[in-house]
């Protein structure tokens, strides 16, 4: 077994010349790979774990450093930009494993009986947790940054302005966000944009938060927040808006996000879609699917443009903002960190090592890996009185 995993990370390790470590057994023997000094120690405390690392790839890897039978020291980064190499992709998990992973993606999708147990799973930690490595505002989606100095207060209120200019959103009018979260694009748009602006939510504690701030703001009349499932949204909208909830529709659910799109947005209305996405179609990352997002589902591009087209949106701007997200996850990844003990002492080393993993591993993602952020800016049908440069989204 020694043998099988020095010649995986030696091939590994040729790959990423410059990122030196060392893996130490489960016997406490210490193989080095690369030159200078190590970046970071992977341990693997028993051989069972090194086992399941090598048969179970990612969700190996995840399940066993959650437990404590395997240990990272030093640049956990790192250590996550080696795990983007096609070699751990190709950690095929066996059949009972890949059988009981597609049992669970089907349990997983997101019907409207699901979808609130979904949410849940991954927002239900309560407010106080995520104030622990978000912004003032509690956005939980990708920054704009103007400048890599800039605060993540500063590249989250960039971002709102950033989509309101895309949106050429203009005082009066009417605009709905399709997964509000805590409603910070909402207030956005009702106190620097004068909009009358809906959102919903599937999270009954996000929602309670947006609904108290839009109280305290004294914005009861600009902005309404619902509890309810998109599908369930009625009404017709200048501006349609959704900011980082497409990845929760599911693939089967595509064509019923589109299809309500379209419904709300009024004939000419312009809309923006910002999600995670990526190049090509693929797999459903295992750990990813079992411990952070239970019927989620990442689009490859063009998945996200013919689904349009298929219901008459007509895409008009394609942004890819991969590397603002990259500064975003490890901006995230910073804070929690600093208030690690803090989240320790709420939930447990468990958790910890789930959120670390989750944190760094999607900053990797975007920042070496396949990950990608687009904006899509669309119009229901045409609408020949657009602008014809891009001026409008020049920040002055």
């Amino acid at each position: 077994m020694k043998n099988t995993i020095d010649a995986f990370f030696a091939m590994l390790s040729s790959h990423f010349p410059d990122v030196p470590f060392v893996i130490q057994f489960w016997d406490k023997e210490e193989r080095r790979y690369g030159e200078n000094q190590p970046v970071f120690r992977l341990s693997f405390r028993t051989l069972s774990a090194a086992k399941r690392f090598l048969g179970r790839g990612t969700l190996g890897f995840g399940e066993e450093y959650m437990n404590g039978d395997i240990e990272v020291e030093g640049n956990f980064a790192q250590l996550m930009r080696l795990g983007m190499d096609p070699l751990i992709g190709d950690l095929k998990l066996p059949l009972p494993t890949r059988f009981a992973f597609a049992l669970r993606y089907f349990l997983s999708t997101n019907t409207l009986r699901r979808s609130p147990r979904n949410i849940a799973h991954h927002y239900g930690q309560g407010d106080e947790f995520y104030r622990l490595y978000l912004d003032e505002s509690l956005t939980y989606s990708c920054a704009y940054y103007e400048n890599a100095a800039d605060t993540l207060e500063q590249a989250q209120r960039q971002k709102y302005e950033h989509i309101c200019r895309k949106l050429q959103l203009n005082a009066g009018e009417s605009l709905v966000d399709i997964g509000c979260g805590w409603g910070g694009m909402l207030l956005y748009a009702a106190q620097q944009h004068k909009a009358s602006a809906t959102g919903c939510t599937l999270s009954k504690p996000q929602f309670d938060y947006a609904t108290e701030k839009v109280r305290h703001e004294g914005l009861e009349g600009s902005v309404n927040v619902l509890l309810q499932d998109y599908r369930n949204v009625r009404g017709s909208f200048d501006k349609f808006v959704s900011i980082g909830m497409f990845e929760h529709v599911g693939k089967k659910f595509i064509p019923t996000f589109m299809l309500k799109a379209r419904e709300l947005l009024k004939p000419g209305g312009i809309g923006l879609l910002h999600t995670i996405g990526k190049d090509r179609s693929g797999s459903v990352d295992p750990w990813t699917l079992r411990y952070i997002f239970p019927g989620g589902y990442i689009p490859a591009l063009n998945e996200i443009l013919h689904a349009l087209a298929d219901v008459g949106l007509i895409a008009i701007d394609v942004e890819n903002l991969r590397m603002h997200y990259a500064l975003t996850l490890e901006e995230w990844a910073r804070r929690f960190e600093r208030n690690v003990e803090k989240v320790r002492m709420m939930f447990d080393e468990k958790f910890v090592r789930m959120w670390r993993m989750f944190l760094e591993g999607s900053a990797a993602g975007f920042r070496w890996g396949n990950s990608r952020l687009y904006q899509i800016t669309f119009t229901n049908g045409l609408n020949n009185s657009l602008p014809l440069t891009r001026k409008h989204l020049h920040h002055l």
